[in-house]
């Protein structure tokens, strides 16, 4: 029996890096999984990855606890649609990971242009608002629920390195997980900021300057992050880490 047994779990941003990685640490714990993500195509690959992995990790006592729901976090009928699945196939939440996020090359403020700030704060910070929303009836109804907010540390620091949309979109982020946490710390609802430092993840890819290969060999791997998102996942109901920094040994955190 793992930590997580008898669990439902959603993952946004599931689809690739800490999303992919968390869904795999939370399967192989005895959850049923559902990942959520925008590319459907790179969703049902992650999906079978991930199936296979979970079998080979599991052998006989693998069931198959997972879905794969395509998903614009930006969208709340999207959101809503996916919590629902969720609740339907498996019964209910009982934690949401909200991971989905994005960034783009051209984010200084000079290079912001309306359409882009609403496009990232969208991904950003309303995608978690929009899921929050979708998921908490049913917590309050049980008086227990789990919500991870994979924010970053550049919601702690503004380092002009995530650019403006984001920092803005990480720090709103951070704020709205610490607010419902103390709106409910005796609803049974419990939220946790996870802050990472910098990740090989594929967002990498959208820096305005490439990351050399000695960079990423210094970096968090996804599945350390993904090891911090399952150790406050399965704390008992008497604990909460309200905020949890983590970062590479070589990353300065000021």
């Amino acid at each position: 029996m793992g930590r997580l047994a008898g669990k439902v779990a959603v993952v946004t941003g599931g689809g690739s890096g800490v999303g992919k990685a968390t869904a795999l640490l939370f399967l192989k714990e005895g959850a049923k999984v559902v990942i959520a993500g925008r590319n459907p195509e790179k969703l049902q690959a992650a999906s079978a990855e991930l199936a296979a992995a979970a079998a080979q990790a599991l052998g006989a006592k693998w069931a198959d606890g997972l879905a794969a729901v395509p998903t614009d976090v930006s969208d709340p009928k999207q959101c809503q649609a996916l919590i629902d699945y969720a609740t339907t196939t498996y019964g209910r939440v009982d934690v949401l990971v909200n991971n989905a996020g994005t960034n783009i090359k051209d984010r200084t403020l000079r290079e912001l242009s309306p359409e882009t700030w609403d496009m990232m704060i969208g991904a950003n910070l309303n995608g978690a608002f929009y899921c929050t929303k979708a998921v908490l009836d049913q917590m309050f109804a049980r008086k227990d629920g789990v919500i991870v907010n994979v924010v970053s540390v550049a919601g702690k620091r503004a380092n002009p390195l995530g650019g403006a949309a984001y920092v803005a979109g990480k720090f709103g982020m951070g704020g709205l997980g610490m607010v419902l946490s103390n709106e409910e710390k005796d609803s049974g609802v419990r939220v946790s900021n996870v802050y990472p430092g910098e990740i090989d993840t594929p967002i990498l890819s959208a820096r305005p300057t490439p990351v050399s290969e000695a960079q990423r060999a210094l970096i968090l791997k996804p599945e350390d992050v993904a090891d911090a998102i399952l150790f406050v996942a399965t704390l008992p109901p008497r604990v909460s880490i309200p905020e949890l920094v983590i970062k590479p040994t070589a990353q300065m955190y000021w």
